[in-house]
This record gives C-alpha cells, structure tokens and sequence, in this order.
C-alpha cells in the first residue's frame, strides 16, 4: 500500500488541497484569511489566493506524519528566520490562530482526532483518505516517469 511517506510531498500537498478545496465543505477561508499574515517573520500575506486550503492539507499531512501533534509544535514548524535589521535574525514561531482555526476544520471533517495530552491525530477516515490520494500521485508519477514502475513492484 502506497501511503504519503512514498511520494513526494510538494505533489501530494498540492493533489491534496485541491480534493479539500473541491469535496469538503467543512474546510472554507475564513474571512479575515485574505488579509492576514502567517506569521511575525514574514512581510506580507500570502499571494496565493488557495492558500488556506494548501495549508490545511499541509497540516493534514504533517500531522500524518509527526502525528499525534500538537498546536505550539506546528508553530514552531510553520515558523521561520525574523529579520531585525541591522541585529542578528532569530527564529520565530509561526501564528497560532491560523493553525488553530485550520486544525478546528480538519476536525469538523473528521479528518482528525484530539488526544488531550499529547495533541491531534489522524482518524481512520483521514488516514484511508491520504493514502488514496498517495496512491493517486503514485500513479501520476508513474505515468510521467515510467521508470519508477520498477520500485512499485516491491510494495
């Protein structure tokens, strides 16, 4: 069974947005979204007007994969390098709301789980979801390099 650890994330994420863009109603922009930053490190909101949905199926998936996950550790993994001038740049955690609002959808899909103590995590219907879409993407991938049909043989 192919799952999101086989292929790469950059297609998988982008697959994976446009499937919660399309099919789940749960999972909408909020209306402040197209205004707001991601964070204190950055300069400006982003220029995607998708982006909402491509950072949700980013959460999905790192929750898949770092799972049971919890909201503090996704900032600091959404976070980024703060540029204070002429003074040495720091690292600096993402912004909470957005992942948080973000998070609250994927729940409301039922796409994901809280454990209380350790986080969030995947339910049985996010995880057959993801490894469909995997699947997808592998099949793609194989129709652009049809070299890589050799390494599915062993799966």
């Amino acid at each position: 069974m192919i799952t999101p650890h086989d292929v790469p994330a950059s297609k998988f994420i982008e697959k994976l947005a446009n499937y919660l863009k399309g099919n789940v109603d749960e999972i909408t922009p909020l209306p402040w979204a197209s205004f707001v930053k991601t964070g204190a490190h950055v300069q400006r909101q982003p220029q995607n007007p998708d982006w909402w949905y491509i950072r949700c199926a980013s959460l999905l998936r790192k929750i898949y994969v770092h799972g049971p996950i919890g909201v503090e550790k996704l900032r600091a993994k959404y976070g980024g390098r703060k540029d204070f001038g002429v003074h040495p740049e720091h690292k600096v955690k993402a912004g909470g709301a957005i992942i948080r609002k973000a998070l609250q959808q994927l729940e409301a899909a039922g796409l994901i789980e809280t454990l209380k103590p350790q986080g969030r995590r995947v339910t049985r219907e996010g995880r057959k979801l993801l490894n469909e879409i995997a699947e997808e993407v592998k099949k793609e991938l194989i129709r652009e390099i049809p070299e890589l049909e050799k390494y599915q043989k062993g799966v």
